[in-house]
């Protein structure tokens, strides 16, 4: 992992990716990027998850650490970026299941 606790794509673990999508709130946050243009960078509350702060620092923790996204300090903010194109590298296919996952 870098020093931000980014994995490298050979480091991602499907246990990980996969137990970080199966809590609700982190796969709406996933499911949003996907549907996101290629790039496209958030703010961690642009996803109106209903949760307090503390809460939502541990789920893009979690997000981050598993691989799926990418965050980065924008002045007084932190930004979140799916990491698509590793995902589509080490994953094939799996942002495509997600999409496509019926609400």
């Amino acid at each position: 992992m870098d020093e931000n606790g980014h994995p490298e794509v050979s480091e991602m673990e499907l246990g990980k990716v996969m137990s970080a999508l199966a809590d609700p709130l982190r796969r709406k946050v996933i499911t949003e990027l996907v549907g996101d243009d290629d790039g496209a960078e958030r703010t961690c509350m642009s996803f109106e998850l209903g949760v307090t702060k503390s809460t939502l620092t541990h789920h893009f923790r979690v997000l981050r650490e598993a691989g799926l996204v990418f965050q980065v300090d924008r002045g007084n903010s932190r930004k979140v970026t799916l990491r698509r194109p590793e995902l589509n590298e080490r994953f094939p296919g799996l942002l495509d299941l997600i999409a496509n996952e019926s609400p």
